[in-house]
């Protein structure tokens, strides 16, 4: 097998610089061509045709965003065990030792929520 040198991921580099700059030039044109006029009815929020009512700015618990980002936390670190499974076998006795260390670090997070009361609804 011969040794790869940065000549070989020109094509890659020149794919992406099109792309990137593809995508840029759209956003710049559609900014500067199209229309922008924009009315109250524009500027309104739609909620799936049910009609506005009071000020969408309306406060309410943090709660809902703590289980969203637990929710994501441990939603990303059960991906993250996937290609584990996978290579179980050819990991072997160092790669049983950092999953249960990656799993007993999960455990913690999971007991410093609970010791929080994140998923505690009521005040």
């Amino acid at each position: 097998m011969e040794n790869s040198s940065l000549l070989d991921y020109l094509p890659i580099f020149i794919m992406f610089t099109i792309a990137a700059g593809f995508a840029i030039f759209i956003l710049i044109l559609t900014h500067r061509v199209g229309p922008n006029r924009r009315t109250k009815v524009k500027l309104e929020a739609f909620e799936c045709g049910i009609e506005t009512q009071g000020n969408a700015r309306v406060p309410f618990s943090i709660k809902y965003f703590l289980v969203a980002i637990i929710f994501v936390l441990f939603d990303i670190e059960v991906i993250f065990m996937y290609p584990w499974a996978v290579n179980f076998k050819a990991l072997g006795l160092l790669g049983v030792i950092e999953v249960f260390s990656f799993i007993a670090l999960l455990f913690v997070g999971f007991y410093y929520m609970l010791s929080k009361k994140a998923l505690k609804w009521e005040d």
